[in-house]
């Protein structure tokens, strides 16, 4: 299931925008000026799929509605509850499904920490005055009043704060939010839809060393605020070291029962000995393909000079057996290697001007070298060493690449952050391989006509109210 159009009404009081995605072109660019509320309707949607409801409770709108392409849709609705004595006017938020028989389903959203089961609970947290402890870069300037350091939201309640950070909260609160917090429609809903949002703010992140989540106190010692480029790096690493595991134990497995396969293999009179020559070539390319990217060492390199002359009958069983195991073997890089490649020809092809050059390894994710041709011993830099549009592109494609699974609908606000204008001519290409590579579609939000170029057809301008 795929979003079709997403559209606001009443946003911010005054707007009323209508999106619709390009299906088959799978890239959607929005542009308008600055306060209509580009980025607004990125963190609507991004929230709405992603449980962070409390972006519907800081956002003034009427209606938010998201159409997808069986014609199903979803609004979120905010209205003043009708009950309410007091002077102070109380708001209701409520999600309601509607399909295309007509039928409906409504849930309306529950403030955090008004339940009985979780009250208990976010008193003592209160109490204990520990909340910015509980999470990462949250710092308290009042009473009642938080700041995330890495994106700058302001929270004004404690309930803001647990809805927003659930994720990474201890086990037993996670418990009490998530207990009978949706229902089930909507629950499958969100497993079908995949969204991810790519914020302005991307160059920090947040390094938790907590041995135990399940502890209820922690300290501001147990948190840091790392570079992003430096935390993509050791993931890139660990996820290099894995698909290593992974073709150490397929190699193991074959390895262990090749002399039976062979034996059992009989004649290989149906594969040519060009057929062989020709796959025994490919294998080396791809070997060397993988070496090139930093996933297999120089050493694993066997180079085979085979003549069809040295290929007998007995020869060719032998050979056909080891050129299925090979190929198994190495399959087991296809995607990663594929998505390295990619990368990396982008950010050489950028780098380059800046004298930069990268590689991969797998200890330690990305490397960094400068091409000074006067030397013969080229400099080695840290991701943090290069400047911060370096660093914006590099966290941006490999979150494109790495971080997003397949058939999700990425958001992505401000490409053009730091970016130069070179770059920005041609980030829309680039991300067109990506996304045929990573099977994605985008909704992204720019200011820049550079990115645009002459894909004017991508683009929904945010206009304002008629007058």
């Amino acid at each position: 299931m795929r979003i079709k159009q997403v559209s606001v009404e009443g946003l911010f009081g005054i707007f009323n925008h209508v999106i619709p995605l390009n299906m088959d072109d799978r890239i959607t660019i929005v542009h308008g000026p600055n306060g209509f509320g580009k980025t607004a309707m990125l963190k609507m949607l991004n929230g709405l799929f992603n449980s962070q409801y409390s972006v519907f409770r800081n956002i003034p709108f009427t209606k938010f509605i998201v159409l997808f392409d069986d014609f199903n849709k979803i609004e979120v609705i905010k209205a003043i509850d009708a009950s309410t004595k007091s002077k102070q006017q109380r708001e209701l938020i409520k999600i309601e499904l509607e399909r295309k028989d007509s039928s409906k389903e409504t849930h309306l959203l529950k403030e955090i920490g008004k339940s009985s089961d979780a009250d208990w609970y976010i008193n003592d947290l209160l109490r204990a005055n520990n909340i910015q402890d509980l999470v990462p870069g949250l710092e308290r300037i009042g009473s009642r009043n938080w700041i995330y350091q890495p994106t700058g939201e302001p929270f004004i309640s404690i309930e803001e704060i647990l809805e927003r950070f659930e994720d990474i909260l201890p086990t037993k609160i996670q418990q009490l939010i998530r207990r009978s917090k949706e229902p089930e429609w909507l629950a499958k809903i969100k497993n079908s839809v995949h969204i991810r949002l790519i914020e302005s703010q991307r160059l920090l992140n947040v390094n938790i060393d907590i041995p135990n989540r399940s502890s209820r106190t922690y300290t501001s010692s147990q948190y840091s605020m790392l570079p992003t480029v430096s935390a993509y790096s050791e993931e890139l690493a660990t996820l290099i070291q894995i698909k290593l595991a992974e073709y150490a134990t397929t190699s193991q497995s074959l390895d262990r029962t090749f002399p039976v396969r062979v034996l059992q293999q009989g004649s290989a009179h149906e594969l040519t000995d060009k057929q062989l020559l020709n796959r025994l070539e490919e294998l080396e390319k791809t070997r060397s393909r993988l070496i090139e990217v930093g996933l297999l060492d120089k050493g694993e390199n066997a180079n085979f000079q085979i003549h069809p002359q040295d290929v007998d009958e007995k020869t060719k069983n032998v050979l056909s057996v080891y050129v299925d195991d090979v190929e198994k073997k190495l399959s087991v890089f296809n995607e990663i290697a594929s998505k390295i490649e990619l990368l990396r020809e982008i950010i050489n092809n950028k780098f380059a001007y800046s004298y930069k050059q990268m590689d991969f390894s797998k200890e330690r994710g990305f490397i960094f070298k400068t091409l000074n041709t006067s030397s013969l011993n080229p400099e080695t830099l840290s991701p943090t060493d290069l400047s911060s549009g370096e660093q914006h592109e590099l966290v941006l494609l490999y979150e494109l690449l790495f971080k997003v699974q397949p058939s999700s609908l990425v958001l992505i606000d401000e490409p053009e952050l730091s970016l130069h204008v070179g770059w920005q001519t041609q980030f829309l290409k680039d991300l067109q391989e990506i996304t045929k590579l990573a099977d994605l579609d985008i909704l992204m939000a720019t200011h820049s006509p550079d990115i645009i170029q002459d894909r004017w057809d991508l683009t929904v301008e945010l206009k304002g109210s008629d007058k």
